[in-house]
């Protein structure tokens, strides 16, 4: 239910076991609404499946091309950081605390600079000239559009827990995610430009808060703007509503949402009216 209210997905995808069946089944709702997909391959800091292997298993089970955005550099304990693809640098992260609890430090440098091959070591270093050239050869060139209808996925390596390609990711991912899309209704299609307010529930969550007995409608905003203390019709009722309770949240962090525009998501305070699916 949560896709339906998505423009985009990442995909994760754990180095170790690979394609799990619950990735198989969101996948196939993300294929079926045409929903771009990024997938990032996790846990590269373990001694996992070997990353043409990878992108192997992913082509094969899901039947969806893959373009590798990055690449591995170093497995397990050796793992280093990614080589960038697209910008034709080597990002090398720098193991900081506990695991995946602070900032990992990153430093970009050419692949063939004489510190990155000491730090990599030579056989790691030849393997990754390696796999690089038969990705030239034989891989997939990225294709936006492909991308966009959800015939491509862009693929990103890294590991989590020790924050090593996080944030690169996320800096691509914020310039590959569409903007909100038009959406269907029983009226024709719905731009996401257009002005007049619209919005539908696609999720609803009860006693998110321990000291309240309390229940949060989820509503995506698919045209126009909310503004909180709005009045809209609740269109299966057909009844008016004031929405002056409206919430987001981070972790168990609630602010309060005074505005909000098409693609985003607000949490509405509900006496018990809204449910899944019905539009505003």
């Amino acid at each position: 239910r949560t896709l339906a209210a998505a423009d985009a997905a990442v995909m994760l995808v754990d180095s170790v076991k690979g394609v799990q069946p619950q990735t198989i089944k969101l996948f196939d709702v993300c294929h079926m609404r045409g929903i771009p997909i990024v997938t990032f391959i996790n846990k590269m800091d373990q001694s996992g499946q070997a990353p043409l292997d990878l992108i192997d298993e992913i082509e094969r089970v899901l039947g969806i091309p893959c373009s590798a955005s990055n690449w591995p550099v170093g497995n397990g304990k050796e793992f280093q950081g990614v080589y960038d693809r697209w910008d034709k640098q080597m990002l090398r992260f720098d193991r900081v605390g506990e695991a995946g609890s602070k900032h990992a430090p990153m430093s970009a440098a050419n692949l063939d600079d004489p510190d990155i091959r000491e730090a990599v070591g030579d056989l790691a270093h030849a393997r990754v000239h390696e796999e690089l050239s038969l990705l030239e050869a034989a891989g997939t060139p990225f294709d936006r559009e492909a991308f966009l209808s959800g015939k491509q996925t862009p693929v990103f390596f890294g590991s989590a827990m020790t924050n090593f390609g996080v944030e690169p990711f996320l800096d691509r991912l914020v310039d590959l995610a569409p903007p909100p899309r038009q959406r269907e209704t029983t009226a024709g299609m719905l731009a996401a430009d257009d002005p007049k307010f619209s919005g539908f529930v696609f999720k609803i969550q009860a006693n998110m808060d321990p000291n309240h007995r309390d229940r949060i409608a989820f509503v995506r905003v698919c045209s126009g703007k909310f503004v909180r203390g709005m009045d809209v019709k609740h269109v299966r009722t057909g009844k008016t509503l004031t929405l002056n309770k409206s919430l987001t949240f981070l972790a168990q962090e609630r602010v309060v949402v005074e505005e909000a525009i098409s693609g985003d998501i607000v949490g509405l305070w509900d006496p018990g009216i809204l449910r899944i699916g019905d539009a505003l």
